[in-house]
């Protein structure tokens, strides 16, 4: 998959996620899960501002004489979003079906990364974009809304969904919601942090499941792919084992012909694992506080640099993340420290790192670590 990053999958860093980032994701920031409410941000301290004083008072003053701007970020921003993102990602999904039709894998060649100078010759091609374009966006929006009702519930404002229209593998940098108020407490945080993950990864492999059922094995002539999905998460060796009880002539995932839903569920697992990092503000992040604010602090701290190897030996977009983890904003603003956390959000933390484990790989494309770009890569793919 010679050089070319997740973000050109859903920057995907670069990776995803980079999900986002939330890269789905993926800055889902407490002092701002990028919220339409900016009067209500979080101080270094993550406290409220007071709602004292002439510029609470500018603020209301705004949101009176402004109640066309107050409900075009309530609802007119995600939905020119929404929409510019099914644009992007139908268009990459009908090149994903095109080659998919022919026997090709899904990325063989430079214009398949951007494929609006072949659909400007065939635009009649356009709607056979859909089945990848719903099932992403289907999955990125359940991952998302998974967050908003948590928030809901706790009577934490949050905004809609926005999904991110980008020129990466998958045309969108992910979705994300904007927290505008302060999290109560750490079970609020617990089910605002761990319910996105939770929805994404059960979509994810109900598109898994179809997936695999609507591919067939890949043609012994098959050209080699320029974008190769690298190690397979363990939850892509169990909807498989389970499907084969069913069919058994339905192939593994490293010998497919992949039908673009199923290149869907996997970008969809690699989104939830990106956002299930364990730092800073990401949902991970906010799982880990949630247990301990101590234990989120030393982490946060020591994982750059475990990204930091691990974009040497196996994707160059763990260095992105890395990066991305050591940013001042991505510090966590404090919750209240009692109530202690209930048992079952222990629980619920505990299958936050199973999923995790399920849907984690350290190398999701080969051949696109640091020491692959000076050739001394130990882990290149076989050809």
């Amino acid at each position: 998959m010679q050089r070319h990053t997740v973000e050109h999958a859903a920057s995907e860093a670069d990776s995803v996620s980079a999900q986002q980032t939330h890269v789905r994701g993926l800055d889902e920031r407490q002092n701002g899960r990028l919220n339409g409410h900016p009067a209500r941000t979080l101080d270094r301290h993550g406290l409220l501002p007071s709602a004292e004083g002439p510029d609470s008072a500018n603020r209301q003053e705004l949101k009176t004489r402004n109640p066309v701007r107050s409900h075009f970020r309530e609802y007119g921003l995600p939905l020119i979003l929404l929409g510019a993102s099914v644009v992007t990602t139908t268009a990459n999904g009908a090149r994903f079906m095109q080659n998919f039709v022919e026997g090709l894998p899904p990325v063989v060649r430079d214009s398949d990364l951007w494929p609006w100078g072949w659909l400007s010759d065939h635009p009649e091609m356009f709607k056979t974009g859909w089945p990848f374009a719903l099932s992403l966006l289907g999955i990125l929006l359940i991952h998302e809304f998974g967050h908003y009702f948590a928030c809901r519930w706790h009577k934490v404002r949050a905004t809609l969904p926005w999904v991110l229209p980008a020129p990466t593998l998958s045309g969108t940098a992910g979705a994300i919601i904007r927290i505008s108020n302060r999290i109560p407490n750490r079970n609020a945080l617990m089910d605002v942090g761990i319910y996105g993950p939770l929805a994404g990864y059960a979509a994810s492999v109900v598109a898994l499941a179809v997936g695999f059922a609507l591919s067939y094995h890949e043609p012994a002539n098959a050209p080699a792919a320029i974008v190769r999905f690298g190690g397979e998460p363990l939850t892509i060796h169990m909807v498989h084992a389970m499907l084969s009880q069913w069919d058994p002539t339905i192939p593994s995932f490293d010998h497919i012909a992949p039908h673009p839903v199923l290149v869907a569920g996997w970008i969809g697992l690699f989104i939830t694992s990106l956002n299930l990092i364990p730092g800073g503000q990401l949902d991970g992040g906010h799982i880990l506080y949630a247990v301990s604010p101590r234990a989120h602090k030393i982490v946060t701290n020591f994982l750059p640099i475990v990204l930091f190897v691990m974009g040497t030996l196996y994707w160059v977009g763990w260095l992105l993340w890395g990066i991305f983890l050591m940013i001042p904003m991505m510090r966590h603003p404090k919750v209240a420290v009692v109530p202690e956390l209930s048992r079952g959000r222990l629980a619920l933390a505990i299958i936050g790192l199973v999923i995790l484990m399920l849907t984690f790989t350290p190398t999701p494309f080969y051949d696109n670590s640091l020491m692959h770009f000076f050739h001394i890569d130990p882990f290149r793919s076989s050809p």
